[in-house]
């Protein structure tokens, strides 16, 4: 069995538009990425969620769903962009504004 450490945990977070949710794993030797977000329960709470196409990343940084965590590290579950940002930039340019900012009339 894997060796528990007391009081030892990872998070699983993930995020919509609307709702943001960060959920605390109990940590063991081993424990790998893709483990946590299997036991976060967040793959249930989201059936949005791509289990195909994960993106998952430690702390922003890319890692692969066999990457073995650390205590205190928080596993972030990508979504897929809806649009291309260099069109956003190419399209905001155009039109003499600036990403992120709306044209005031």
């Amino acid at each position: 069995m894997a060796e528990m450490t007391p009081d030892a945990t990872v998070s699983v977070a993930y995020g919509t538009a609307a709702r943001q949710s960060v959920v605390p794993v109990q940590w063991h030797r081993g424990l790998t990425a893709r483990a946590a977000l299997d036991r976060s329960g967040l793959l249930d709470e989201y059936p949005d969620i791509d289990v195909d196409n994960l993106v998952l990343g430690i702390f922003g940084r890319p890692v692969s769903e066999n990457h073995r965590l650390q205590p205190g590290d928080r596993v972030e579950i990508g979504r897929p962009l809806i649009r291309d940002p260099r069109e956003m930039r190419w399209e905001a340019v155009a039109g003499g504004g600036v990403v992120g900012q709306k044209k005031s009339d």
